[in-house]
Order: C-alpha cells, then sequence, then structure tokens
C-alpha cells in the first residue's frame, strides 16, 4: 500500500473538493508513492506526534488539522510548524490533512458530535454552495442506453435519496465533417443528420472526472457535445454544521450536564438559559461563531461549538442557549471517526497494512489546559 492508495482511501471518505477556500488539505509533506508502514490518525501534527509516528513504525500521519495552514517562506526551525515540517522529511513521514473536507461531509465531524449527543433526525445546517453540477450531452439515439447507464455507474444521477435520475429529450443532429475528421457517422464534406438523444444528468463535483471520463469511453463520437453547469442547488449532505433532536427533551441545566459529561469538557461557557425545553439542538466542531444566526434561524433551542467571543454570546437574545465547549473538545473524536472510516477502506489494497499498523495517536494536542 502506497501514500497515494491512503490518499484515494481518504478522497471516498471527504472529499477535498469540499475543503473550505481558505483551507490547506491534501498531502502537505511526502511522497506519494511511499510504502505506508503504518498510519497514525492524529487531530494535531506536532513534534509529539511526529516522535510517535517514528516510535511506532508510522511513516504517515492521517491529521485533522493541517499543519501548513498559510505559506512558508523559510523553514529554519524557528517555529513549531517548520521543525514539525523538518523532522518529517528528516524521517521519511508524509503527512495529509482532511480538515474542513470532514468537516462539511455529511458522515464527518459534525455527524460524530450527533452520534455521541444522541441527535436523531439530522440535516446540514448551512449547506454548501456550488457541489452539484449538470451535464448535457447528445448521442446517437441507439447508444443512448449504454451512455446513461454508463454516467450513472460513474456517480452521476444521484438526487438526494434518489438514483439514476436523468432527463432525456429527442432530437436531431446534424454534423459535416472536413477531410481531417475521421467520423464514426457520415462522410467527408457532407452534412450528416442522426437521430441523438439530448442526456441530462446532475452529479456532485468531485465526480467530476469520472463522469466526463464515462462520457468519454463510453460515446462513439470523435467530438463528443457537451456542457457542464454548475448548479444553485442545495446539497442535503455537504456542508458546515448539523442540526438534530433529542428524542426525549431536557432541561437547561440537566442539558449542561450531559453536553459537560459526554463532551468530556472542564468547562463550558454558555448564554443565558432560556425558559424552554433543550429538543432540537445545532452543532459545529471548532470555530463556530459564524453560525449562531444559522442555528436560531434553523428553530434550534441550543447550539453547540467553540471559539466564541464575548459579544457572540449577547446574540443568544434568550431565542437560544449558546454552548462553548472548546475547540478540542468538539473534535476531539474524530480520531476515532477517521479510524474507523479508513479501516474500512484500506482492507482491499494489496498488500495490504500490517496489522496493528493504523493507530490513533495517544498525544493530547490540546494547547489549552484549565485551571
Amino acid at each position: 500500500m502506497k501514500v497515494k492508495d491512503v490518499m484515494s482511501a481518504m478522497e471516498e471518505i471527504a472529499p477535498l473538493a469540499y475543503s473550505e477556500d481558505f483551507d490547506n488539505t491534501g498531502l502537505l509533506v511526502g511522497d506519494p508513492s511511499l510504502e505506508v508502514s503504518g498510519i497514525l490518525v492524529t487531530l494535531d501534527t506536532l513534534e509529539t506526534v511526529v516522535d510517535e509516528a517514528i516510535d511506532k513504525g508510522c511513516n504517515l500521519i492521517v491529521s485533522f488539522h493541517p499543519i501548513i495552514f498559510s505559506g512558508l517562506k523559510k523553514i529554519t526551525g524557528k517555529s513549531y510548524v517548520e521543525r514539525v515540517v523538518q523532522k518529517a522529511i528528516k524521517h521519511d513521514i508524509a503527512i495529509f490533512a482532511v480538515h474542513t473536507a470532514l468537516d462539511n461531509d455529511w458522515n464527518g465531524v459534525n455527524a460524530m458530535i450527533c452520534e455521541k449527543l444522541g441527535l436523531v433526525d439530522r440535516r446540514i445546517l448551512i449547506p454548501q454552495q456550488g457541489t452539484i453540477q449538470k451535464l448535457v450531452t447528445y448521442v446517437p439515439k441507439k447508444e443512448a442506453d449504454t451512455l446513461r447507464n454508463a454516467l450513472f455507474n460513474a456517480g452521476a444521477g444521484d438526487i438526494g435519496n434518489y438514483s439514476n435520475c436523468s432527463f432525456n429529450t429527442e432530437g436531431k443532429g446534424s454534423f459535416n465533417p472536413n477531410d481531417d475528421a475521421n467520423p464514426t457517422l457520415g462522410s467527408h464534406g457532407e452534412t450528416h443528420f442522426e437521430d441523438e438523444t439530448r442526456i441530462e444528468v446532475t452529479f456532485q463535483k468531485h465526480k467530476r472526472s469520472s463522469v466526463l471520463n464515462a462520457l468519454f469511453e463510453n460515446h462513439s463520437y470523435e467530438e463528443v457535445a457537451y456542457e457542464v453547469t454548475t448548479l444553485d442547488n442545495t446539497n442535503q449532505h455537504i456542508g458546515m454544521g448539523m442540526i438534530g433532536s433529542f428524542e426525549k427533551a431536557m432541561n437547561g441545566p440537566d442539558f449542561l450536564s450531559f453536553l459537560k459529561k459526554t463532551m468530556k469538557t472542564d468547562c463550558i461557557r454558555h448564554s443565558n438559559l432560556p425558559d424552554k425545553p433543550i429538543v432540537k439542538v445545532a452543532v459545529l466542531g471548532g470555530s463556530g461563531s459564524f453560525a449562531i444566526e444559522a442555528a436560531i434561524a434553523s428553530g434550534a433551542d441550543a447550539f453547540v461549538t467553540a471559539d466564541m467571543k464575548y459579544h457572540d454570546f449577547f446574540k443568544a437574545e434568550n431565542r437560544i442557549l449558546l454552548a462553548d465547549i472548546g475547540h478540542y473538545e468538539s473534535e476531539q473524536f474524530t480520531k476515532e471517526l477517521i479510524v474507523r472510516a479508513l479501516s474500512k477502506k484500506i482492507t482491499n489494497f494489496a498488500p495490504a497494512l500490517p496489522e496493528g499498523k493504523l493507530v490513533v495517536s495517544e498525544i493530547n494536542s490540546n494547547p489549552i489546559t484549565y485551571f
């Protein structure tokens, strides 16, 4: 198994196409062709984590947070970021970061929080825009079924809980091959008319390459007429934050006690307790103050996130309970999530990863302590 194989597996788990623009995800350090001796999964890549990888014989670190966030102009060891990169390169250790790709994934960070809290009837809090694209193409009528099925097999035609969705229109296409053409139908210098089917299918943007490959491989024309457009349709399964409900309501104090215990936090900073039961809860792992208005608009009784500032708590206005449980605490179960998902994906690779070589980092990378 090579690093590029693990990268492909991570793309299936959380496609990097859905990373936020400000983020830096993917392979940050190392050679994609490197044979993997072991994988260490961590929340943050610190020097101690690289040491741990060396001790455990792991030459690939899969990290939630990227160690390189903005550009490095020098690598002289003056900062912890530079020292991590230096040590990783020195010991031939690759570093892959997934961050907001996993934040935005339906089965990602926020789904894990919902799972831990026991929330049901989940949906995305802030759907990501521009994640759905549409392909329109024209194919000889007798080839339409073959091409359409190939597009479905490549991942096109999925809309919410429905698959194999398409729209088809019959018509007549025309073309005139010049002397340099190699037409499958028609003759040079003559305008040819062909009974064609116009096929329209939508697909998630990370599947664009596979969908277009299926188009070109299963279309008989030398020049394939097609167009791809990005739609504004809401994607039900990609976006920041998640909202779900308890099967049984809690009062404010009981909810905070439950939250503190379940999320293993030493401190919860929260707004005034609203005079209503807590049933519907919005969650957003990491820094989530930008989603307060969305949580309120969603009708949530509480919003669980981290890194809220002083004035953010005023926005509650007794409409919602804002609960800041800490950045690390909100994402602490992400390591478990990655290992669980990755272990299912890499079992089919040959040669397989040595048994016991997909491990969770034992380093507590939380930079904040409570007195």
